[in-house]
């Protein structure tokens, strides 16, 4: 008797099924017997199997079905009916067991005694270009784990829904009388969640085990594809309300919850994203199925998924198809505005209806996407066909309408527009044509367009097949591309329109209008006549061919060639191999400031000073990003981690930064390192960290090597000397006792308004427009993580909106977000609240504000040197200073300022604040005499002094 029956169900499947038996049979677990289950084929899937019976006797059982069943159900239900194994496994024929697959899910079952072990499925692409692969839900399968019930790990009932990477124990399932349902569709949900519930323990292995074929351009869609058909909408519907009936009599309400989610963040999705291709019939009718359904979710659902999938879900309910097609279209491109937005009291909704609605205006809030703050041209503003005609030979007629979010494009802009018909394949060509009519009309640009295609569109002919189309917009000088999506409007009506290939015509000559997996405009090169046809078969065969293989081949490799020069192992070794060998050049000063995000801190205090003293110097400045911004305009600009930046740090005399130039670059003999830092330290830094204790000896020692490039380190305080010196094992002939050049400005401030008794605000109030009656508070908490990493978007710790109504009369709140964080502001906050955590030097606002609210960050020891009043807002103090990381000193005894935990103490220590704050004026000098008692007000003059002017030495 076999100890596995691997049950292979096949539809007209002949050419495939032999290789999915094969991979049954080549297991290296050899007691395996293979049951061929045909659903009653049209081709010779039968017949095939039958010969794979014959050629291996007693291993392969064929089976055929008297009637076709029109799914996976009754097939497989067949086999485990016929299945003598211990264990069943099941396989599709268009897919492969890993040769291991049954050696580790048996042995996963015999060590545990489960009654179903899962393993990891891959989807391969088997049409891709690349080899493409996908792990389908790894988190699930990342270690080895026992369940004792599936409410253990409900990810797994709601995620891994299949039923063929896993391994069933007979008897556990005659014993439950499981079995597929049989006349509907998508029989694995609830198969597997019957699987899951019933088995008293289950087993997940790391192991591959199943290799899912995905054929993404089949003529022939899959049942889960063929989403336009209402009737696929019908099954899903059905099998998720027979997995409801059966979680909610077990009382897994938990499970249940988490299957909602799923639901609006998936399986409503997946149909969401035809609706505006569909006509209105198909519309109503799946709305109809739908909100039955959602009527049965849970209303909390709509808070654990993504705003646009909630949005959604909520307009589909109230069948608001006006304001749901463009939600249904931004689905499939996130981040893509394809309405133009509504403000109401301070908000910012994705359309103005249901408002008087609480859970309308819940759902529909936008306000923290943050559309109204970012700038336009990093908007992926929409752009929706109005119109498409053409005249069956040369030329289209196109027309659309750009959406103009809140009305940020006025009336009297400059517009200007051009089409753009661009090859899909990277470095090729693109064709631009001009828009013959853009006006604006509100909250759209509405545009007209003529593309003679036939006379301006060369292409190649043979590896551009495929056009993607874009409009670029010009408003008022600021260049947008948009991609032009086909909406509503039929473009395959349109005609194949005569092109004239570079190459040869004889491969193809016409080019016809499509609409791409995202639902934008493109094009696709076809051909024409039999000639046309047969020679395009005939280069297609030669393409397959053993010498265009060889071409492949070296095509593969040049393109390898490219990706390697630009990889990070490439350019270390090209730094040390190649530039490293360079001479070093005298007066060559490399710059940089956190890494590259800004023209700011001390190294542009020092670079201001140097330019002010007239000293003859090379200047580099990097930069990260796309673009440089608020970058000098007398330096020479290199973006970070480019082939110029690191040629010129081979060749610096001096690097100069704040926080340390890449790790994996060793410096040269020759080059002089001052490491100016950016903050004295609270947390605990370097070596100092708990998570260095448990850091690999090899790198801890890369860490070392790194710190050792230091040559000169900047303190400002002996606090600096016992904390980070001792944390980056710094030798104290390195430390330069200067202050720092970034707090110059702070303590020139303090000694102007002490001898003058006026604060001067300068002209970053005028260039905020702040009210000159209105006194400024900054707001500078310190860098927030989570256990994956940086938090992009900063959630404040308090209403600012109630800030706003409260204390927006006497105050005007700045918002300095760390760097790496990013924080949303509401519109109605607007003129009372300001975000300046990009764009602006940290100086200059410290010396504009009256007061600073902030938590740990380094600010406060740079404050102190204005003797300006502090609130220190720690509302997270215990989880910071004690689990986080830990700190050098207790704050609570030394801070000088208020401490306050809550909003209330936050909104009322704001209302005690006065403008000398004599409360706290000891405690301030002490902190400023404790740790800042090298700021002088001279350390960039003391810096070049040192290293720049005549007879300056290292």
């Amino acid at each position: 008797m076999p100890d596995v029956s691997v049950i292979v169900i096949v539809y007209n499947d002949a050419d495939r099924l032999p290789t999915a038996v094969q991979s049954a049979l080549d297991q290296t677990y050899k007691s395996v017997e293979v049951l061929i289950v045909d659903d009653r084929s049209k081709d010779r899937s039968y017949e095939v199997a039958q010969e794979l019976q014959a050629a291996n006797p007693g291993r392969v059982r064929a089976f055929q079905l008297p009637e076709n069943s029109g799914g996976c159900g009754a097939p497989r239900n067949y086999g485990i009916s016929q299945a003598l194994g211990t264990y069943v496994i099941f396989l599709d024929s268009d897919d492969v067991l890993e040769e291991n697959a049954c050696r580790n899910m048996v042995g996963a079952a015999e060590r545990t005694g489960a009654d179903l072990v899962s393993g990891l499925c891959v989807r391969v692409f088997v049409d891709s270009r690349h080899g493409k692969t996908v792990d389908w839900y790894p988190w699930l399968y990342a270690t080895s784990r026992t369940l004792e019930s599936i409410t253990e790990l409900p990810d797994l009932l709601v995620f891994d829904t299949l039923s063929t990477n896993k391994c069933y124990r007979r008897e556990f399932l005659l014993e439950q009388n499981l079995s597929f349902a049989v006349g509907i569709h998508y029989e694995d949900l609830l198969f597997s969640a019957q699987a899951y519930v019933a088995a008293r323990r289950i087993a997940l292995i790391p192991n591959r085990v199943y290799s899912w074929n995905v054929v993404e351009n089949s003529t022939e869609k899959s049942i889960s594809n063929r989403r336009h058909e209402i009737a696929n909408f019908v099954h899903r519907m059905e099998i998720h309300r027979r997995i409801d009936e059966l979680l909610e009599e077990k009382g897994y309400e938990d499970l249940k919850f988490r299957k909602d989610v799923k639901f609006l963040k998936h399986d409503l999705v997946l149909h969401l994203r035809d609706l505006p291709l569909l006509d209105t019939q198909y519309r109503h009718e799946f709305a109809e199925l739908a909100n039955s359904y959602l009527a049965t979710i849970s209303p909390l659902a709509s808070a654990e998924v993504q705003p646009i999938q909630a949005i959604c879900a909520y307009l589909l309910g109230k069948e608001d198809w006006k304001n749901l097609l463009p939600a249904a279209d931004a689905l499939i491109t996130p981040g893509k505005l394809t309405v133009p937005l509504v403000e109401r009291d301070g908000r910012v909704y994705w359309c103005a209806e249901h408002l008087d609605d609480p859970d309308g205006a819940r759902i529909l809030d936008v306000t923290d996407a943050g559309h109204h703050i970012r700038p336009l041209n990093k908007l992926s503003l929409g752009n929706r066909l109005s119109s498409y005609t053409d005249d069956g030979r040369d030329k289209v007629w196109l027309s659309g309408s750009v959406v103009n979010p809140l009305g940020r494009i006025k009336p009297g802009a400059r517009l200007r527009g051009t089409l753009e018909f661009r090859a899909r394949r990277t470095s090729l060509q693109s064709f631009r044509f001009p828009v013959t009519k853009l006006t604006h009309a509100g909250s759209t640009l509405e545009w007209e367009a003529e593309a003679d295609l036939g006379r301006k569109l060369r292409p190649l002919g043979i590896i551009d097949v495929v056009w993607d189309v874009r409009m670029n917009l010009e408003i008022d000088g600021e260049t947008i591309s948009t991609r032009v999506s086909a909406g509503g409007i039929d473009v395959n009506a349109g005609h194949a329109l005569r092109v004239r290939p570079r190459l040869t015509r004889l491969v193809s000559d016409r080019i016809e209008p499509a609409i791409s997996k995202k639902g934008n405009l493109s094009y696709v090169l076809t051909a024409s006549g039999a000639a046309t046809v047969r020679t395009q078969r005939l280069i297609e065969g030669a393409v397959r061919s053993r010498a265009a293989g060889v071409a492949k081949k070296s095509l593969r490799t040049a393109r390898r060639v490219k990706k390697d020069l630009g990889s990070g192992e490439t350019k270390v070794r090209v730094y040390h191999e190649v530039f490293a060998k360079l001479p070093i050049r005298k007066g060559l000063v490399v710059f940089e400031s956190h890494m590259g995000k800004q023209f700011s801190d001390s190294p542009k205090a020092i670079y201001d000073e140097m330019r002010r003293q007239g000293v003859d110097f090379e200047a580099v400045w990097a930069y990260e990003g796309a673009k440089p911004a608020g970058f000098p305009k007398d330096a020479t600009l290199v973006r970070r981690w480019s082939y110029p930046y690191l040629r010129a740090l081979a060749q610096a005399e001096f690097w100069i930064d704040n926080q340390g130039f890449p790790k994996t670059l060793t410096k040269r003999s020759g080059t002089t390192y001052i490491q100016t830092w950016h903050g004295s330290a609270l947390k605990r830094m370097g070596f100092d960290l708990p998570q260095m204790k448990v850091l690999a000896r090899p790198d801890r020692e890369r860490l070392q090597q790194a710190l050792d490039r230091f040559d000169h380190f900047l303190v400002r305080s002996e606090h600096d000397v016992r904390t980070l010196a001792r944390a980056f094992r710094l030798r104290d002939e390195r430390l330069l006792r200067v202050g720092y050049p970034r707090n110059d400005a702070l303590v020139k401030a303090r000694e102007q308004e002490r001898e003058s008794g006026a604060r001067e605000r300068g002209p970053l109030a005028a260039e905020l427009r702040i009210d000159p009656a209105k006194r400024v508070l900054l707001y500078a908490p310190t860098f927030r993580t989570t256990p994956k990493g940086a938090v992009r978007r900063f959630e404040l710790p308090f209403d600012v909106e109630a800030f706003a109504e409260r204390f927006g009369h006497e105050y005007t709140l700045l918002i300095r977000s760390h760097y790496l964080n990013q924080v949303v502001l509401p519109p109605s906050v607007r003129d009372r609240v300001i975000d300046v955590s990009s764009g602006y030097d940290i100086s200059p606002l410290l010396v504009l504000s009256d007061a600073l609210i902030t938590d740990y960050s380094s600010l406060m020891f740079d404050y102190t040197l204005l003797d300006r009043p502090m609130i220190f807002f720690t509302y997270d103090y215990e989880e910071y200073a004690g689990e986080a990381r830990g700190t050098y000193f207790d704050l609570r005894e030394k801070a000088p300022g208020p401490m306050v935990d809550t909003e209330a103490a936050l909104f009322a220590a704001v209302e005690e604040l006065k403008s000398a704050d004599t409360d706290h004026t000891g405690t301030r000098e002490r902190f400023a005499a404790e740790f800042g008692e090298y700021d002088r007000g001279t350390a960039a003059e003391t810096i070049v002094a040192k290293f720049f002017t005549s007879g300056s030495g290292k």
